[in-house]
């Protein structure tokens, strides 16, 4: 099921990337950059619920899928966070903390289904709260005004970003710590 309209939404969240990128460059005022960055990020951050939704609706699901959606969901993130750093609106440290840990636990989970194991890193309520904070935090960043003239989106967006960095680490802890008796288990 490689082209169904859930799929299909699934890949628009990776060819959103450049578009978000691409909206700093346009020939407008920065606020207007914002903007139009902050929608296309939300906009397509919404794919990722719908696209589930469809799925499951229009009896689509397919492993293919389920491979392709969380890590569409990890370049959307990864890709706007280091557009943030380079805007200089988030640290290069929690940068570094968000795509490694992407990085390490995919890895992890790669691993863990090579062993047969792969039920021990299922998803966690605790990489679900990372996530939703991510998600708030980063069009907070992209947006960089005040919200109805009253939310400071850069101040809460950072602080939500940090916030988002340690749920990043505990569930990097939480992921290993049930991957490492399986892991030594294997090994021996």
């Amino acid at each position: 099921m490689f082209l169904t309209i859930p799929t299909l939404l699934t890949w628009a969240r990776i060819a959103a990337i450049p578009l978000i990128l691409a909206s700093f460059y346009l020939p407008v005022p920065a606020a207007t950059q914002n903007l139009v960055a902050t929608t296309l990020f939300v906009l397509f951050a919404l794919t990722d619920w719908l696209d589930g939704w469809l799925a499951r609706r229009l009896n689509q699901t397919s492993a293919f899928g389920a491979f392709l959606d969380p890590v569409a969901d990890k370049f959307l993130v990864c890709a706007s966070v280091l557009v943030l750093v380079q805007l200089g609106r988030v640290d290069v440290f929690v940068a570094l903390i968000i795509v490694g840990r992407e990085i390490a636990i995919s890895a992890l989970r790669e691993w863990m289904a090579h062993i047969g194991a792969s039920r021990s890193v299922a998803v966690h309520m605790v990489g679900k709260a990372k996530t939703m904070v991510q998600m708030i935090a980063i069009p907070f960043l992209l947006y960089d005004g005040h919200l109805f003239r009253i939310i400071d989106t850069r101040a809460w967006g950072t602080v939500l970003i940090w916030l988002a960095a340690v749920l990043t680490i505990w569930s990097m802890v939480y992921y290993l710590r049930k991957a490492i008796p399986e892991i030594r288990a294997k090994a021996r």
